[in-house]
């Protein structure tokens, strides 16, 4: 059998955006490829990220905020960074990582109360499953 293909989602705390992704992807994607998600600086999955991806049926709950470090030494096929400082920061990966960029606002920043910040997920959120979709048929042809 074939080995699966991989997907890394990289960000700075892997705390939201990269975590939303890899929910996304794995959601899309099933069986079909490992998705994983990490951070330069790791640090806490943010509630608000868990509870707006519930609203589609995705579970972040059980989530962790990991290191790239443990990643690299994997095989990666596609390396996916959705913040500018991940993308400066990003480790090396071998030359057979296709390495992809596309920037999301960080709705960590949005203050307030609950439905004020979990409008500002869900925003990106969105932002990021449009994106994801795209990706997904580029890399399927």
């Amino acid at each position: 059998m074939k080995d699966k293909k991989s997907i890394l989602v990289l960000c700075t705390g892997n705390s939201a955006r990269s975590q939303m992704a890899e929910g996304l992807l794995r959601h899309s994607v099933g069986d079909e490829y490992e998705v994983i998600s990490a951070g330069t600086e790791p640090s806490l999955v943010r509630p608000e990220a868990i509870r707006v991806m519930a609203e589609l049926g995705i579970d972040l709950s059980n989530h962790r905020s990991k290191s790239v470090d443990e990643f690299r030494d994997k095989k990666i096929d596609f390396v996916l960074t959705v913040c500018d400082n991940a993308r400066e920061n990003c480790p090396y990966f071998p030359a057979e990582s296709k390495l992809i960029h596309h920037a999301f606002p960080d709705p960590a920043g949005a203050t307030g109360d609950d439905d004020t910040r979990d409008s500002a997920f869900r925003e990106v959120r969105d932002l990021i499953r449009n994106y994801i979709s795209e990706f997904l048929k580029e890399i399927s042809q």
